[in-house]
């Protein structure tokens, strides 16, 4: 006969083993470690978004009117410095927010692009390098558009001296070239980022097309007072929503739900697998 004793002692398929197994075998990809960290960089970078579009707007409702123009001449140097010293405290305060606000594009380009994940990531990882380095050489530019032209106008120099150090400046190659970049990636970036939101379907189509426009609408904004902050309303629309859809996105993974990562276990081995050795009487 057979012994009962290593029957009745031998550890069931349906257990502890497979209990803890549905319940802690496995962790999901959101569960692990690593998900969590993707999940929480996505949403600060969505946070950059409507941050950058407050920053935009402000820079340019404050820039002081007639201040957006390039010194290429004397008289166009002669013509700004009056400006520049009557709002000098105004003109460091724009300027200042012009350089955050196109470090904090560069960013926003590289959060757009992460949305497009399937159909036309190429396009968008182009698009997103070519709003970083617009948005580089667009700071190294503003430097002299509104730091420099206020430091000139509040400086204690003559004004034939300001002038011929704003136009030596602009005419210097850095600046040129930085212009030159800066006015090509500028406009070229919205485009080719629309037309990958646009592709993908990452978003509804009518977001991606606000987007390029609100964005094309506002980096033609000039220095107008603050009537500028209605035409650039589009922009900040399509910011927002843009960063809504970044932050949802990051609540639900890419990967597959099988695509799961085994969690160590502490269970003894599972018996169902395990012949029973039996002892036969007399």
């Amino acid at each position: 006969m057979h012994d009962r004793k290593s029957l009745e002692y031998a550890p069931s398929a349906s257990g502890p083993r497979s209990r803890a197994g549905a319940r802690g075998g496995h962790l999901s990809r959101s569960e692990h470690p690593a998900g969590k960290a993707v999940w929480a960089r996505q949403r600060i970078l969505a946070v950059f978004l409507p941050v950058t579009a407050v920053l935009y707007i402000s820079c340019e409702a404050l820039d002081p009117r007639g201040t957006d123009q390039v010194a290429t001449s004397m008289a166009v140097a002669y013509r700004l410095l009056p400006i520049a010293a009557a709002h000098s405290s105004q003109l460091y305060l724009a300027g200042s927010l012009s350089l955050l606000a196109l470090g904090g594009l560069a960013v926003s380009y590289a959060a757009i692009a992460l949305l497009v994940t399937g159909r036309g990531w190429v396009i968008a990882t182009v698009a997103a390098l070519l709003g970083a380095v617009g948005a580089f050489a667009g700071a190294l530019f503003n430097v002299l558009v509104g730091v420099n032209l206020a430091a000139a106008a509040s400086a204690h120099m003559t004004q034939t001296a300001a002038a011929r150090f704003l136009v030596t400046s602009f005419g210097s190659v850095p600046a040129q070239v930085a212009e030159y970049v800066y006015f090509v990636s500028e406009y070229a970036a919205p485009v080719v980022m629309g037309f990958a939101l646009w592709r993908s379907r990452a978003v509804p189509r009518w977001l991606a097309v606000l987007f390029t426009v609100g964005l094309e609408l506002a980096e033609s904004m000039g220095s107008y007072g603050p009537i500028v902050v209605l035409f650039m309303l589009p922009f900040a629309a399509a910011m927002i929503l843009l960063a809504v859809w970044i932050w949802r996105a990051a609540a639900h993974p890419a990967a597959p739900l099988h695509d799961t990562v085994p969690a160590p276990s502490t269970a003894a081995p599972d018996s169902a697998a395990t012949p029973l050795r039996t002892n036969s009487g007399s």
